[in-house]
């Protein structure tokens, strides 16, 4: 058996092959295939290249420079921003429909406490799917999480529903620089297996 790796890319481009609306296809089947919980849908993406998805980073970068208060770690953190994000192609927004989320808890509620869980575990689900898919097409990409911070600035800029709640962010670009090793975590601490 062979698996595909996902590799966290932070050296992104913009050569790529496909186009934007070819992309854009291929992150909603990764979306729409992605299996939920009592199959309730809960997420949504908005896909950004081009202009819309520098755009984005420039919000990010500054939303940060209100947060960093020294001058010199707001650069450092300024360079990563354009070096690994704003460089690739482009952003997918993960979003929860929190609208959907409550209907689900107003009319199931023997499992009401639950909704929210297994949402994020649709998350989880569907940012793979689109990672793995991207992967498949050749490109790397890197999962950000850059929410609640600019939640609001990019809710007034890209039309974002009122019920959707910003959960990530997956840049994608060209693949520009090797991925730098990971350390894991040791097995045995960290899987069992019994066959009785």
């Amino acid at each position: 058996m062979t698996t595909l790796s996902i590799i966290t890319t932070y050296g992104l481009g913009r050569n790529v092959q496909q186009t934007p609306e070819a992309l854009f296809d291929l992150v909603k089947s990764a979306v729409r295939q992605a299996p939920t919980a009592f199959n309730n849908q809960t997420v949504r993406s908005i896909v950004l290249t081009g202009d819309a998805h520098e755009k984005l980073w420039d919000i990010v970068a500054k939303r940060l420079k209100q947060e960093v208060l020294d001058e010199s770690a707001y650069q450092a953190t300024l360079a990563k921003i354009n070096a690994s994000f704003k460089a690739g192609f482009g952003t997918v927004l993960f979003f929860t429909d929190t609208s959907i989320v409550k209907s689900f808890e107003e009319n199931i509620p023997l499992y009401a406490e639950n909704f929210q869980d297994w949402s994020e575990q649709g998350h989880g689900i569907a940012e793979y799917a689109t990672w793995l898919a991207l992967t498949e097409a050749g490109l790397g990409a890197s999962l950000q999480h850059y929410n609640p911070l600019i939640d609001d600035e990019v809710a007034k800029d890209f039309d974002v529903p009122s019920t959707w709640r910003l959960r990530a962010q997956l840049v994608f670009g060209s693949i520009e620089a090797p991925a730098a090793n990971k350390d894991f975590v040791e097995d045995n601490e960290r899987f069992k297996h019994y066959s009785k």
